[in-house]
């Protein structure tokens, strides 16, 4: 639990990864794509702070006990929850799999959370093997990669008929947070597969799910804000926007925080590091010594006080996955900045 000047916060990294992009796990006939997209990612990491930078040796295949340094031992993580990324077409045992996450969380008792993943295009196989999962891991999310190639098919949308029986075993399942990666595009991947204007569509058809955008459709933060506010069951998953942003960008990085706080509010927004693009320690010391910049440009945005900080570094994630925290830090009942939504 990270503490400054007094205060304690119970921090949940809401997006992190534990993936294998070495080339020995590349598929045959496939390894530009293999080798770029791992490059990609590790152009990313470059956003961050200049000692946080990694090699690309190591990025591309890093070890178990430096995952548990940088998140645990250092990186002020209480718990932290596994988004996993198949990519089968490209890695031969895949990139970032349920399985890898879930052995490793069984090798650490108490502090990962695993969620699993679907792709509909998988049929009645898909359904099964996602229930095999969730009961396997005790799932109570998942990570959706609507961009993922799947032989001559690259994407798929949240809009399809296919897709709505994968979130009605879901609901069957008792899995009730739903992560969509929506966001920068990561080559080769296809931008409009990335766009959320799919999200909307299941939010209303299925309302008792949550749906998490991951990234929240940056750079269209615009598109993501407007289609949010109307949907109370979508909320922002925050990575990318801290590590990508907040050190690099810091200006966009306060513009993207006063249109999520002004439209959404604090209570839909999800602390993500996006390990290992990003460690989570900078992150977490930053944002909480973070506050809006004064001038006439950021003069419509709110600044964030502690208890602002605190419900989005882990307290609406715990809320979300039923995470127990200590009863010190239970969140006040009270929002301290209302969102304006049509629909609030």
């Amino acid at each position: 639990m990270y503490e400054k000047d007094g205060e304690k916060y119970f921090v949940v990294d809401g997006h992190t990864h534990f993936w294998d992009a070495s080339p020995e796990n590349w598929v045959a006939g496939q390894e530009q794509y293999a080798k770029g997209w791992i490059e990609c990612f590790h152009a990313y990491q470059g956003l961050g702070p200049a000692e946080t930078h990694w090699s690309i040796e190591e990025f591309m295949k890093y070890s178990e006990e430096r995952m548990m340094k940088d998140l645990f031992d250092e990186g002020h993580v209480d718990i932290a929850i596994f988004q996993p990324t198949n990519l089968r077409q490209w890695y031969k045992e895949g990139f970032n799999t349920t399985e890898a996450d879930g052995a490793m969380a069984e090798r650490h008792p108490g502090k990962f959370i695993v969620n699993t993943t679907w792709d509909p295009r998988e049929g009645d196989d898909g359904l099964k093997g996602l229930e095999e999962r969730a009961k396997r891991w005790g799932c109570k999310g998942v990570k959706l990669y609507t961009a993922e190639w799947r032989g001559d098919s690259r994407g798929w949308s949240l809009k399809s008929p296919e897709s709505a029986r994968y979130l009605e075993k879901c609901q069957e399942l008792g899995i009730k947070n739903i992560h969509v990666h929506k966001g920068p595009t990561i080559w080769p991947l296809d931008k409009d597969a990335f766009d959320v204007s799919d999200v909307d569509y299941a939010a209303t058809n299925f309302p008792e799910l949550n749906f998490i955008v991951e990234h929240v459709g940056l750079p269209r933060i615009e598109d993501f804000c407007f289609m949010a506010t109307q949907e109370p069951n979508v909320y922002a998953g925050l990575a990318v926007v801290v590590g990508g942003l907040m050190h690099a960008r810091p200006r966009f990085f306060a513009k993207v925080m006063g249109e999520l706080m002004f439209w959404l509010g604090e209570d839909r927004l999800i602390f993500g590091a996006d390990y290992a693009i990003w460690e989570p320690r900078w992150q977490v010391e930053g944002f909480v010594d973070w506050q809006m910049p004064d001038g006439e440009e950021f003069s419509d945005y709110g600044k964030l006080n502690t208890t602002v900080k605190k419900k989005i570094l882990g307290l609406n994630a715990a809320r979300l996955y039923d995470i127990d925290i200590p009863a010190e830090l239970q969140p006040e009942a009270k929002p301290t900045v209302e969102p304006v939504g049509v629909s609030q």
